[in-house]
């Protein structure tokens, strides 16, 4: 083709096409070398790690210093930006906070709901939702949110904390705020990331604040959760909070009525919609028996169940405990980031990293406050010298401004011995920018009288120094007395028996007796009825004789003549009721009386509660409850005879010590006696 040919437009589209496959072809191949030389794995086990970390670090676990992740630090950091004692509306807070969260508007509004509804930290209005119902807060644009008072008390301290450069570069956001208080034990959190979780359970505002005094003085303390939902709590395998520790929480029910039960407190973690689709489901399956349930809640918690006819309040409640979630066991993993890493810590070590903590923050600021009012009074006090030895008026002839500078240097010279530092060019410098006007108008006195308070700051500053942690001692006792009024502990704490589920599932039956012939079942409907109880119940029986048994519930069973006492009985805690007899020994010994619990038994098997002799008779039987029941007291009448002057005798059970069955009493009389009656003065 010739120099003046124009080119053929299509072929150089072609060859430029080739050309560019041809480069297309070099660089697959490269890349199928490297991944050859490199096997595929390594890179998707580098990449794992480090998605890992990034989890692990900044999305799911606190830090154990402030005890926030990062999302909620952004979302308290921002609200402090905008703080100017008024409210702001939650969708202007999401705004501000994304300059710092890299990671979407939903997860930060969450994420704030959350923090409101634990009511510490944020100062809330409008729908937020409701934790009792699981009902969801208003739209951001509805509702308002400010830093609560001791937000702004005790989470900020910009002279305290170190910043770091905001994802895009534009900002500065806490690396960690300065809190000066055991948030993460007080809120609580709860976390998923790749490899762990964290579930941090939350604690009583006031007996954290008595642990950390506790802490600072050397002292054992204890820690156990408290719950906003109230309810009660059995701590007694929480071990400190560590991994693999539990604490079983328990609805509040109350009996109202005879058919009516109210569930007043939910368990940790539930609702009251999530808690009645448990109990409805419950009941389909036929686990319990009941005619229907209204949801009352609105500020307070109030759940209603009726009982089907017939049903046993009691044993219901207990069915509840084992069917629904009335009952829940949560574990307790406490997790936190560390030393940049993830370390698993107790609640006691947790909360002695926050009290050295908030020692360290109080120092920091003590002395920075230290500085800043040494700073102040060299300055007051160059300042009075300046004005009262007239310095001002040796620079006015001077026609330079290094000489100015020099001739101020040289005038202040003689009094350098009366300050803690050096006079530098900067002093100077903030000298001669006092207007004549202030020094026309300076008062001496004054003068004197702020640099004498300057004085006894700065003397109050380093007495704090040297008594720190006395000082910060009152720091918390202060803290407490302004804020622990609204933080009184909601959940009780109790010891639970475990609930039996086979046990609960059938007590639909009636114990029925037959006292004097000496049978008992759940089948004798014509005879006397004791109580309910289910076809996995033991039975307990004393007979006039004083033979103690317990045999397994049937249909019916022999437990001897003349029974006094029977009543389903609790082998798994078989000293939940005590009890009292009045017996004679033999048919002509003494009288005696025996204040007594069970202990351990085996089934079909007597035991003789008296001393064996034959002809033994029990006059008198009670039981009370061992934890709230009272001992009786009880008149033994004497049979009239001419030698006896008083007919009567008082035996109070209270006094007699509680011993255990094989136990022969303590002899009251060797008298006849007529009869035992409760004594009426009790």
């Amino acid at each position: 083709m010739s120099k003046n040919t124009p080119p053929d437009n299509n072929n150089l589209e072609l060859n430029l096409s080739n050309e560019a496959k041809d480069i297309s072809i070099d660089v697959n191949e490269n890349l199928i070398d490297n991944i050859k030389a490199n096997h595929l794995d390594t890179y998707y086990s580098q990449w794992f790690l480090e998605y890992a970390s990034y989890v692990i670090l900044e999305r799911a676990v606190p830090h154990a210093l402030d005890g926030l992740k990062p999302v909620q630090r952004r979302i308290l950091h921002s609200l402090k930006e905008l703080d100017d004692g008024r409210y702001n509306k939650v969708a202007n807070v999401i705004g501000n906070t994304m300059k710092y969260h890299p990671h979407g508007d939903a997860s930060i509004g969450d994420a704030m709901v959350q923090i409101g509804q634990k009511e510490v930290l944020l100062d809330t209005q409008g729908n937020w939702g409701n934790t009792y119902t699981g009902d969801s807060a208003a739209a951001p644009r509805y509702i308002e949110v400010r830093l609560s008072k001791f937000a702004l008390e005790v989470a900020f301290n910009p002279k305290t904390t170190n910043w770091l450069a905001s994802y895009d570069g534009r900002s500065k956001e806490p690396e960690i705020l300065p809190i000066k208080f055991p948030l993460l034990l007080a809120q609580g959190a709860e976390g998923i990331a790749v490899g762990l979780s964290c579930k941090i359970l939350p604690h009583n505002f006031n007996e954290l604040i008595d642990a950390s005094i506790a802490a600072l003085r050397n002292q054992t303390f204890e820690l156990y959760p408290d719950f906003l939902t109230g309810g009660a709590a059995d701590i007694s395998e929480y071990n400190d909070g560590k991994r693999g520790g539990k604490v079983k929480v328990r609805a509040k029910i109350e009996k109202q009525k005879n058919n009516l039960l109210a569930i007043t407190e939910l368990p940790f973690g539930k609702t009251t919609t999530s808690l009645i689709d448990s109990i409805l489901s419950a009941n389909d399956k036929g686990k319990i028996k009941i005619s229907r349930v209204e949801d009352n809640t609105s500020d307070h918690v109030e759940i209603l169940i009726y009982l089907s006819s017939g049903s046993d309040a009691a044993q219901i409640t207990q069915a509840l405990y084992a069917f629904t979630d009335c009952e829940l066991s949560i574990s307790s993993n406490i997790c936190v980031i560390l030393n940049d890493k993830p370390e698993f810590l107790t609640a006691t070590e947790l909360l002695k990293i926050s009290a050295n903590r908030t020692k360290e923050l109080l120092k920091e600021e003590f002395e920075i406050q230290l500085l800043e009012l040494q700073e102040k009074w060299h300055l007051s006090s160059l300042e009075k010298i300046f004005i009262e030895e007239k310095i001002y008026r040796k620079i006015e002839t001077v026609t330079t401004w290094e000489g100015v500078i020099e001739t101020v240097d040289k005038n202040l010279k003689p009094f350098a011995k009366k300050f803690n530092r050096p006079i530098t060019r900067e002093d100077i410098l903030k000298l001669l920018e006092i207007k004549i006007k202030r020094i026309s108008k300076f008062d001496s006195l004054k003068a004197d009288e702020l640099i004498k308070s300057l004085e006894e700051n700065i003397a109050l500053t380093e007495n704090n120094l040297k008594q720190l942690t006395r000082c910060t001692i009152r720091w918390y006792k202060e803290l407490k007395n302004q804020y622990g009024k609204h933080f009184e502990r909601k959940t009780q704490l109790d010891s639970f028996q475990k609930v039996i589920a086979q046990e609960v599932l059938i007590s639909n039956e009636t114990l029925y007796v037959n006292r004097d012939e000496g049978f008992a079942g759940y089948s004798m409907k014509k005879d006397e009825s004791v109580c309910k109880c289910s076809k996995l119940s033991d039975v307990l029986s004393i007979n006039q004789e004083g033979i103690l048994m317990i045999k397994k519930i049937s249909e019916k069973a022999y437990f001897g003549k003349k029974i006094l006492q029977i009543d389903t009985f609790n082998r798994k805690n078989p000293n939940d009721k005590n009890y009292c007899i009045i017996y004679r020994s033999g048919k002509t010994g003494p009288v005696l009386a025996k204040h007594f619990n069970i202990g351990g038994v085996t089934r079909d098997k007597e035991y003789d509660l008296t001393k064996g002799a034959s002809g033994s008779k029990i006059f008198y039987i009670a039981e009370y409850d061992s934890k709230d029941g009272t001992p009786p007291s009880v008149k033994v009448n004497l049979k009239p005879s001419s030698r006896l002057r008083k007919l009567e005798i008082i035996v109070d059970f209270s006094e007699q010590t509680l011993r255990g069955r094989n136990s022969g009493g303590n002899i009251i009389t060797k008298n006849s006696i007529r009869n035992v009656v409760r004594n009426p003065k009790t």
